[in-house]
């Protein structure tokens, strides 16, 4: 026994089957997403997505019960943060490149003709028979409620670093409101669009920016309920709650980014031309 004794701050993860059931599961969805693009046969990326959504429960289960178990030492949680910091900014630099196309579009929107964009965009910006939505109608509205979801789960924050849990609960109640709110919306503008993904650049780059935007929004959504979840049964702790504590980095992350597609999309790309209403 005393040969074993952990005589260091770090966790030695037990031997697990996520890692290969996952590469494989993902492998079985690409290859399935393919299939059902070219073939219209959608069954081998519906198993593969739930092999995935299965290892995600799994492995999740997993590093919960770790950080029961004790393993989530203060350094541990600092290599956590340094992940998720990582995570983070990779996905700031899958924004970048939505932005990137968006913005070549709008301002060489008459140039480089062998490439076809002024056959694409009819020689000015926004193409041809596109009516652009009206950002105060909307998008203001959307703005407002992932703003005031920013507050609420700061508000969460505070309160479980003050071992309030009645503030935890209802700051992560409206949050996930406020949340699935915007998703609604978000299909009612879709619903209303003067324009579509396919046809012209400019829905295929407004749709490919907002549309996985709205996807993280649903992601966030679904990981504060789980963090809801796991605080109405008193996981969380003042000094234990790095799974929550991502939570809200996660969903602070989502709101910069909309401020960005609302400023530069909606308001900036839509001066001086046709407005749907």
């Amino acid at each position: 026994m005393a040969a074993h004794a952990k005589n260091h701050d770090y966790h030695l993860v037990d031997p697990s089957p996520w890692p290969f059931v996952g590469s494989v599961s993902a492998f079985v969805m690409a290859i399935g997403g393919i299939m059902w693009m070219r073939m219209d046969v959608p069954w081998v990326f519906l198993m593969g997505l739930a092999g995935v959504l299965y290892t995600m429960f799994g492995w999740w289960a997993d590093v919960i019960k770790e950080s029961h178990a004790g393993d989530h030492t203060p350094v541990v949680q600092l290599h956590h943060r340094y992940g998720m910091i990582l995570f983070i900014a990779s996905e700031v630099m899958f924004f970048v490149a939505w932005f990137w196309a968006y913005f070549d579009a709008f301002f060489y929107f008459d140039e480089v003709q062998q490439y076809g964009r002024v056959a694409a965009t009819g020689g000015h910006w926004p193409p041809t028979g596109v009516e652009l939505f009206d950002p105060w109608h909307l998008p203001i509205f959307n703005t407002l409620l992932l703003l005031t979801s920013g507050m609420t789960v700061t508000w969460a924050h505070h309160a479980i670093l003050e071992d309030d849990r009645e503030g935890l609960k209802w700051g992560l109640i409206l949050t996930c409101i406020l949340g699935a709110i915007f998703t609604f919306v978000q299909g009612i503008e879709y619903a209303q669009a003067g324009f579509s993904f396919s046809g012209n650049i400019y829905g295929a780059t407004f749709f490919m920016a907002t549309g996985f935007h709205g996807f993280h929004v649903l992601v966030g959504t679904i990981f504060l309920g789980v963090c809801l979840l796991r605080a109405l049964k008193g996981h969380f702790t003042p000094k234990q709650h790095l799974g929550f504590e991502f939570a809200a980095w996660y969903w602070h992350f989502v709101d910069v980014v909309w401020l960005f597609l609302f400023a530069a999309v909606y308001v900036w790309g839509s001066w001086g031309v046709a407005i749907s209403h």
